[in-house]
């Protein structure tokens, strides 16, 4: 006996539904605008995010106010403003030659840098010889461990050398994690690059040199300089191995704002120090702002796929 089977019905939206409102809200909004109703995961990950912000925000503003005011102890602002504590900084602590010291390091760990990292980039990306992983992991350690745990046996090296609180053992310290930086930041940039490119370039005649400084280097430039701008933020915020070496003459400003706020027991007056924060900040500011009117971070693995496809 033959068995009727009843059409399937679809579920109408009841009136005043969940469905029914959703329907209404779309069509009064209009087009291209997105609903204020949200997941509560995401208004609590937005909050959250803003809560940091505003912190972070805060903490700034009360630096900047602490290093003009004076008398700020339990008003909301301090009873007047002066400038004074900038210029007392400045000849107090001899901020133009702590200045100089900085650039002059961060200057010179970029370009010993890049000089040895980029080749022996190259010489990992290309190349395969016996222990190259256990070699890139001892590339890898000063990146990982903390910059205290290898920073004393290495200043008790300069030290027995004659270099502490030189100059030179500041730059020398400095390059330790820097170098592997630069080599574990260029090997993946060298390795998206055709190898094809080198090799019709060899066929024509040209020896490695000129392979590397004539094709293959023009096309490693982003990549070199998104390493030198790491480099170059790592290096002018090093406290720990800097402050191993350096003397009065080879402080970088973050350690100079150290020893001024542990100079006398503590006793060195609070806007002074909030007035030396904030040329440090300053300081970062316009390095790194020079620094990214040449590169975009966003856009240097791209950039490098870009060259390989072609």
């Amino acid at each position: 006996m033959a068995t009727q089977t009843a059409p399937l019905r679809t579920r109408e939206p009841v009136p005043g539904g969940r469905a029914a409102r959703s329907a209404k809200n779309a069509a009064a909004r209009a087009p291209g605008e997105r609903s204020l109703a949200a997941a509560p995961s995401t208004w609590f990950v937005w909050a959250g995010t803003a809560a940091f912000f505003i912190f972070l925000i805060g903490i700034l503003v009360s630096v900047v106010v602490d290093s003009f005011g004076k008398g700020w102890f339990s008003t909301w602002l301090p009873a007047s403003f002066t400038t004074g504590w900038y210029t007392q900084a400045w000849d107090t602590f001899g901020m133009a030659q702590i200045i100089g010291v900085t650039l002059s390091v961060a200057l010179l760990v970029i370009v010993i840098s890049v000089l040895i990292g980029v080749p022996a980039a190259y010489l990992l990306a290309r190349r395969t010889f016996p222990f190259k992983k256990a070699i890139s992991l001892l590339f890898l350690l000063p990146v990982m461990m903390p910059p205290i745990t290898y920073g004393i046996p290495l200043a008790t090296v300069m030290y027995n050398f004659g270099l502490g609180r030189t100059l030179t053992a500041v730059i020398l310290v400095n390059l330790v994690p820097s170098v592997p930086f630069v080599i574990m930041t260029m090997t993946p940039f060298i390795e998206q690059i055709n190898p094809t490119i080198e090799n019709a370039a060899r066929m024509s005649g040209a020896s490695l040199g000129r392979v590397f400084t004539r094709i293959l280097f023009p096309l490693l430039i982003p990549g070199v300089l998104a390493a030198s701008i790491l480099v170059l933020v790592r290096t002018v915020g090093m406290f720990e191995l800097t402050f191993l070496v350096s003397g009065p003459q080879s402080d970088t400003l973050v350690v100079a704002m150290y020893r001024a706020m542990t100079a006398a027991g503590g006793g060195t007056e609070r806007p002074l120090i909030s007035s030396m924060a904030v040329v440090y900040t300053a300081t970062m500011m316009i390095i790194l702002v020079i620094a990214l009117r040449f590169v975009s971070p966003t856009q240097l693995v791209a950039r490098v796929k870009d060259s390989r496809d072609d």
